[in-house]
C-alpha cells in the first residue's frame, strides 16, 4: 500500500510537471499543487477516455488512465483552473484589493 502511494505521488509529480510545461504562462500552484494536478488529471483523463470511447460518462466509475491520458487530463484541468480563476494567487480577492488601492490613492490626491 505504501509503495502504491509513493508511485502515485511520483507519477502525479511527473504528469503535473509535463502539463505545466506544455501550457504556457506562469502557475503559482507549488509542488503539492503540481502533484495534485497530476493525480486529479489522471482521473479527468479517465473520464474523457470513457466519454470518447463509450460515448457516455459514468460518474460512479473512477478510472485512472494511461500516461498520455493523464497529461491530457491535467492540461484540461489546468486550463479550467485558469479560466475560472480558482488558481491560487489569481483569485477575485486580488483584483478587489487593486481597485481599493486606486480609489484610496485618488482620494488622497483630490
Amino acid at each position: 500500500m505504501l509503495a502504491f502511494i509513493v508511485i502515485l505521488i511520483v507519477i502525479g509529480l511527473i504528469v503535473g510537471l509535463i502539463a505545466r510545461l506544455l501550457v504556457p504562462g506562469r502557475d503559482s500552484i507549488g509542488l503539492l499543487g503540481t502533484i495534485l494536478l497530476g493525480i486529479v488529471g489522471s482521473f479527468v483523463g479517465g473520464f474523457l477516455q470513457q466519454l470518447i470511447e463509450f460515448h457516455h460518462l459514468e460518474v460512479t466509475h473512477f478510472a485512472a488512465t494511461g500516461f498520455i491520458g493523464s497529461i491530457i487530463g491535467a492540461i484540461v484541468l489546468l486550463l479550467i483552473l485558469r479560466v475560472t480563476g480558482l488558481e491560487p494567487g489569481h483569485g477575485r480577492s486580488r483584483s478587489r484589493s487593486r481597485g481599493r488601492t486606486r480609489t484610496s490613492a485618488r482620494r488622497r490626491w483630490s
